[in-house]
C-alpha cells in the first residue's frame, strides 16, 4: 500500500491516506480555527478513513471539543515551555476506539515505568566498538536500508532515501550509533522551532545489535543536542506494544502523557501508541543561542 500524502488545508499541516486509516492534523495554523474540525470530519468521509488525530494547542481544544473531539493524552509546555498541546481524536469508526490485547498493553506499560523507579536515569555505557554520529543526505541510502529491514510497515516513507534527503533540510537531526564503521541503530529528532519541541523518533536497530543499550544512548544524545540549540520540550509517540521502547523513554525521565488507541500503521498492522514527554526547561538566557548546523550537528528531515 502507497503511503499516505502530506498535505495543506488552509495554513495547516495535514498527512492523511488509507495505510494509518485515518487523518492526522499535524500543525494547526491559528488562521484556520475555527471552522478546522469540520473540514478534517469532510475529508475523512469523503475517503472513508476511521479515525481523525489532531495535535491541537490549549487555544484551540473548545473548538475541537464541540465538533466531537476528545482528549487523549496532554503535552505540558510543547509550545515554547509554556503551553500544552492536546493530542485529539475523532473516531468515524467506533470499533477502532477500543484497543486490541489492552490487558497486555498494560503490562508493558507498568512493566517500563516500574523498571524506570528502579533504574533511575542511569544507562550502561555504549560498547567500546560503538560511537555516535551525525547522518546527512551522503547516509541516506544506508539509512533508508536499515529502515527497510526493521519495519514491515511505517508511518512515514523512511525506507526511501529521497524522503530522507528531503526532511534533512527541513529541521530533522539524524544519529546514528556506528560499530566497526557499521551502521547499527538510527533515530531523529524532528525539531519545530516555532514550537521550541522535538519529537523524538524514528528509532530503530538491527537485530543483531539489540539489547546494548543504543537506542537509550542516542536519546540521551540527541536530547543534549537539540537543547542546545533551544528546545525546551521533548516527546514522543512510541508504539504501545513495544517493551523495549517504553522503557527507554520511562528510564530516561520521561512521563506518560497519554495513549493513543489504534493510531498508526507500524510494524504491519495499526497499532496503539504511547506519548511520554519531558517537563519544559527554562529558557536559555538572553543573548544565548543554540548552534546551527554549521557549527556542529547535520541538519536532516
Amino acid at each position: 500500500m502507497s503511503p499516505d500524502v502530506l498535505a495543506t488545508i488552509g495554513a495547516s499541516q495535514v498527512q492523511h491516506g488509507p495505510l494509518n486509516d485515518r487523518i492526522y492534523l499535524m500543525k494547526l495554523a491559528r488562521e484556520d480555527c475555527p471552522g478546522m474540525a469540520p473540514r478534517l470530519e469532510r475529508l475523512a468521509r469523503r475517503q472513508g478513513y476511521g479515525k481523525i488525530f489532531a495535535k491541537v494547542p490549549h487555544w484551540a481544544v473548545e473548538h475541537f471539543q464541540d465538533h466531537g473531539f476528545t482528549t487523549e493524552a496532554v503535552v505540558p509546555g510543547l509550545l515554547r515551555g509554556r503551553e500544552a498541546v492536546h493530542f485529539m481524536a475523532r473516531y468515524l469508526s467506533p470499533s477502532r476506539r477500543i484497543p486490541h490485547d489492552r490487558v497486555r498493553l498494560g503490562r508493558i506499560l507498568a512493566l517500563a515505568q516500574a523498571r524506570a523507579k528502579v533504574a533511575g536515569r542511569s544507562r550502561r555505557p555504549l560498547p567500546r566498538d560503538c560511537g555516535i554520529v551525525p547522518l546527512g543526505p551522503a547516509q541516506a541510502e544506508e539509512m533508508a536500508a536499515i529502515y527497510a529491514r526493521v519495519f514491515e510497515s511505517y508511518p512515514f516513507p523512511v525506507q526511501n532515501p529521497e524522503f530522507l534527503r528531503r526532511g534533512m533540510a527541513e529541521d530533522v537531526r539524524f544519529f546514528g550509533v556506528r560499530r566497526r564503521g557499521e551502521l547499527a541503530a538510527l533515530a531523529s529528532a524532528e525539531i519545530d522551532r516555532e514550537g521550541a519541541n522535538a519529537e523524538m523518533t524514528d528509532f530503530a536497530t538491527l537485530p543483531e545489535h539489540r539489547g546494548q543499550g543504543l537506542a537509550s544512548a542516542l536519546l540521551e544524545h540527541m536530547g543534549r543536542a537539540v537543547r542546545e540549540e533551544g528546545v525546551r520540550t521533548l516527546y514522543t509517540i512510541a508504539r504501545a506494544a513495544s517493551p523495549g521502547m517504553n522503557a527507554v523513554f520511562a528510564r530516561a525521565g520521561y512521563r506518560l502523557a497519554g495513549t493513543l488507541p489504534n493510531n498508526t500503521h507500524i510494524a504491519g498492522s495499526i497499532e496503539t501508541m504511547n506519548v511520554w514527554s519531558t517537563p519544559p526547561t527554562s529558557p536559555p538566557p538572553s543573548g544565548v543561542h543554540g548552534k546551527t548546523g554549521d557549527e556542529g550537528l547535520l541538519a536532516v528531515l
